[in-house]
């Protein structure tokens, strides 16, 4: 129990989401319980985690957390703990709500991804179809985003790729999809950025530079693929070839890498099994159960292809996951680890008010606002 590395979860307090500031005191080590003295008020060391005020061992949820995102059934579940079924499903949105806080906070932040796919999933519900849209890094493995919808359209992948520019960086970047045309409209609706020239009216919109868009069209005949087009939409093949060169080592414009990502998620959530009789209830729950599979595998699943050798002979390899491919962690977390990683709040903003500020909210912004 280090205070250096806590901060206050207090949404009111003027130094929230700020750690090593010398503002938190130990008030109960049995209790792990901290002080914040500018707001002073007391919270427990699983405050604003998915653990907070649970009843039950955090070894146990965990556990129950694990399961759930490895494709085991709620049923199974219920049957071998004991715990009644609404409890576990808790747990499932629980836990889901915090991975995508967990997601937002660590994996989108600008970095040089180099290659994008994005593919779709289509789900099967009681009332009908819904459409999940994923998208991964190709060369760390590293799950970007997930977005959850009722039709298959451009807001779809409009809120998909929006997701993923904030993960990105101005730097030469390949997306790679399939023959969906509404990839092509949304991915240069959203790599863009304002032009401040300080003339009057609404900036224009400057496109990114070196965006290359390929497709790759497969063309069926009775359930078999009978013919595959790959298609350049935006760049030269020239440029298209020396990123896939970069982030896959060579070969052909291709979406292997995200379906890949796709078997996954339906070999671990069962109402995306084809020709399967679980079907998803409601789309908020998919969500939830999304984000539990994405994080999960960021952070905690190692990756064969991802692995290093040994650093000494005869050593064992070097097992990395996605995270830390990437460069975001420097080891393999568990579960219950990410369950109890504490995301900041926002910081502080100084309320919006006429006239002069006070000397104490002046100190207030010296403080905590520098």
């Amino acid at each position: 129990m280090d205070p250096a590395i806590v901060f206050c979860p207090n949404l009111e307090c003027p130094a929230r989401g700020q750690a090593g500031q010398g503002n938190i005191r130990l008030h109960s080590r049995k209790d792990q319980r901290f002080l914040c003295t500018a707001c002073h008020k007391t919270f427990t060391a699983a405050k604003g985690t998915a653990l907070y005020r649970l009843r039950t061992p955090a070894e146990t949820v965990s556990l129950v957390v694990t399961l759930l995102a490895h494709g085991c059934p709620l049923q199974a579940i219920v049957v071998a703990f004991g715990f009644d079924e609404r409890t576990v499903a808790s747990w499932g949105a629980r836990a889901g709500v915090y991975g995508q806080a967990v997601q937002e906070h660590l994996v989108e932040h600008p970095r040089d991804l180099g290659q994008v796919q994005g593919d779709e999933i289509r789900v099967k519900t009681q009332g009908g179809i819904v459409w999940m849209a994923l998208a991964m890094m190709v060369r760390t493995r590293l799950w970007l985003a997930g977005e959850v919808s009722t039709h298959r359209d451009l807001p779809l992948i409009h809120r998909l790729i929006e997701r993923v520019r904030r993960c990105a960086t101005h730097r030469p970047l390949l997306f790679c999809t399939d023959g969906f045309v509404a990839y092509v409209r949304a991915i240069r609706e959203t790599c863009r950025d304002p032009e401040h020239t300080g003339a009057h009216g609404r900036p224009r919109l400057r496109p990114w530079r070196h965006v290359c868009i390929a497709q790759v069209v497969k063309r069926y005949a009775q359930r078999r693929i009978v013919a595959v087009e790959r298609r350049v939409i935006a760049g030269t093949p020239a440029r298209v070839e020396t990123l896939q060169r970069r982030s896959q080592g060579g070969g052909v414009i291709n979406t292997a890498y995200i379906e890949r990502l796709n078997a996954t998620f339906r070999e671990r959530l069962a109402s995306l099994t084809r020709r399967g009789r679980a079907l998803a209830r409601r789309t908020l729950t998919l969500q939830h159960r999304m984000y539990v599979i994405g994080t999960i595998y960021n952070f905690c699943t190692p990756h064969t292809s991802l692995r290093l050798a040994a650093p000494v002979v005869g050593g064992r390899a070097v097992q990395r996951t996605p995270a830390m491919a990437t460069g975001i962690t420097d080891h393999c977390w568990t579960v219950q680890e990410l369950l109890s990683f504490h995301v900041p709040p926002p910081r502080w903003t100084p309320p919006k008010q006429r006239g002069r500020p006070s000397r104490a909210l002046q100190c207030l912004i010296a403080r905590w606002c520098s």
